[in-house]
């Protein structure tokens, strides 16, 4: 009664995951304690055998719809619909057909009689090797399905707990009366107390249903969750055991290896794609802890869509506890980009030591047609030696942030780099009135060539078109969290759309900016994670301030300043 009640409260939920399969379960369970129940009344042989025969259906199928409902209710319906779970219903088809016919065989019992206890007509037979067979398949499906069920509960932590515990306990009870009652253990052995211990089974059911609202969120969506994640990415991505042979393909990872998951599965990677050394891999072929490795590799598609360039990224694969099990690769599409930067770098080089070659003749002409003309045509060779110098320095502007933004990411000595381009600055403005403020050390992490650009822009920037005097300090600010460098002048002020390129990193047709410098700052500052504040008073002068992230304990202030 209480199975038939619960199903009846579970029905409205029918087309969620499970529950189809636990309404089965509740038809069996209902099935073997009525068969018993009534059958302990009767004592006719005929009925009773028939009522035992109905009894041993219902310990088949409950069996086999615990473990359908286990692997449907945590995400893995796949199994359902695959060969070893149709072996289990076909054995459940198999063992119906002898529980019924077994009068004519006896594959299930042999000897059945009518044996009273306490009243009741229990009876006593004895088992042939099929029944033996029966019990032994459903508990180990019974155990199967709790531990799906466990290890929902400890995958997923407290958002399935309370439903998987209680479903998972529910079904111990009746289990461990069924085996007690198979192997006769017991004061009166021909007694089953399996039927008895559905109560507590369907208490906590109940439990599950009602406090828990078991259907009404399920780990079908987590698991869903975690496949969609993977399947439904356009990056081909292969999971790899230790040994690195594949364990899984999504289908963006099928159509560029051209082979199936089925087939690659098991196989070694290297028999699709050779790609570089995995994470976790040293040099000398044994295992570190290295962080993901990040190569680019070119290869030929089985998609049709010719040679491809990816940058493949891996990391390793560890469980729960940290342990190492295997790894991930992901590959990432990036023809496009490499073919642009390839362009890029071509036009960049070509342009630069073409500007660089031709500009030199030109001042060289400029520099002697000044010397030997006078009044406006001198003027106008000064400035044409001017402007060249300018687009030569336009297109050193441009190698030095070429170089930057390809560089690595160190622990650098901020004050000691800041220095080293003061240095080269005060050789260049020989005159200039500059007061330097820094620190004999403080240690930052980031790109350092990066930091050197914001300071040889800034201050030169400063000296070249702000008043003397400039001053340029570095400090840390630990209440901040910030390594502040501040440079100031004394000049007529940046102006608002040189101030625009620097907050927004835009530049449009109606704001353009004096020139690679100030991108060469902002893009500078962008990469260090850092800040630009920028002040210019009415009354003339410019501040800017560039606030460094300080890296933890990596950044330290030590020595006087100077």
């Amino acid at each position: 009664m209480g199975a038939l009640a619960l199903a009846w409260g579970i029905r409205e939920h029918r087309g969620r995951p499970g529950v189809d399969w636990f309404l089965g379960v509740f038809a069996a369970q209902a099935t073997w304690c009525l068969s018993y129940g009534v059958g302990l009344l009767v004592r006719n042989p005929s009925v009773r055998g028939a009522l035992e025969a109905t009894m041993w259906l219902g310990i088949i199928w409950t069996g086999i719809a615990f473990l359908g409902f286990a692997l449907e209710y945590t995400g893995r319906s796949d199994v359902i619909r695959g060969r070893l779970f149709a072996t289990f219903v076909g054995f459940g088809a198999v063992s119906t057909a002898l529980a019924v016919t077994n009068p004519i065989h006896g594959w299930f019992w042999t000897g059945f009689e009518i044996d009273p206890a306490f009243g009741v007509a229990t009876v006593s037979y004895a088992f042939s090797p099929w029944a033996y067979l029966v019990v032994a398949v459903e508990t180990v499906l019974v155990a199967s399905a709790v531990f799906l069920l466990v290890d929902t509960l400890l995958s997923y932590g407290p958002l399935y707990r309370r439903e998987s515990a209680a479903v998972a306990l529910s079904s111990l009870p009746p289990g461990f009366a069924l085996v007690a009652w198979t192997l006769a253990i017991g004061p009166v052995p021909q007694l089953q107390l399996a039927p008895l211990m559905f109560v507590p089974h369907i208490v906590l059911d109940a439990y599950a249903f009602d406090r828990a609202e078991m259907f009404d969120r399920n780990p079908t969506t987590s698991r869903a969750a975690e496949r969609t994640a993977i399947d439904d990415l356009a990056d081909p991505i292969v999971v790899l055991s230790l040994d690195r042979r594949v364990v899984r393909l999504n289908p963006a990872a099928e159509a560029l290896l051209g082979v199936d998951a089925e087939t690659a599965r098991d196989r070694p990677l290297d028999a699709f794609i050779d790609l570089p050394v995995v994470a976790g891999e040293g040099a000398d072929g044994g295992e570190s802890e290295d962080a993901p490795t990040r190569e680019t590799v070119e290869v030929d598609s089985h998609d049709g869509t010719g040679r491809r360039t990816y940058s493949v990224s891996t990391s390793p694969l560890t469980d729960p506890s940290g342990t190492r099990v295997g790894y991930t690769v992901v590959l990432s599409d990036v023809t496009v980009r490499e073919r642009q930067r390839q362009r890029v770098e071509v036009l960049n080089r070509v342009l630069r030591h073409n500007l660089r070659n031709d500009l030199t003749v030109v001042m060289g002409y400029a520099e002697t047609l000044g010397r030997r003309l006078d009044g406006q045509e001198q003027s106008m060779a000064e400035q044409i030696e001017t402007t060249s110098r300018g687009l030569v320095g336009l297109g050193e502007n441009a190698r030095q942030v070429e170089r930057f933004l390809a560089a690595e990411e160190s622990t650098f000595d901020a004050a000691d780099r800041a220095r080293s381009v003061l240095v080269e600055l005060a050789s260049e403005y020989t005159d200039a009135d500059v007061t330097v403020d820094l620190p004999d050390s403080l240690t930052l992490f980031g790109v350092d060539r990066a930091f050197d650009a914001v300071v040889e822009n800034l201050v030169d920037n400063a000296l070249e078109h702000g008043g003397e005097p400039v001053t340029v300090s570095l400090a840390a600010d630990r209440a901040g969290g910030v390594a502040r460098l501040v440079v100031e002048d004394d000049g007529p002020g940046l102006p608002a759309h040189e101030v625009a390129v620097l907050r927004s990193g835009e530049e449009t047709a109606l704001e353009h900016g004096s020139g690679i410098g100030l991108w060469a700052v902002y893009w500078g500052a962008t990469i260090q994670g850092a800040t630009i504040d920028i002040e210019t008073p009415d009354d003339g002068g410019t501040r800017i301030e560039v606030a460094f992230p300080l890296a933890g304990a990596n950044a330290v202030e030590t020595g006087d300043r100077a």
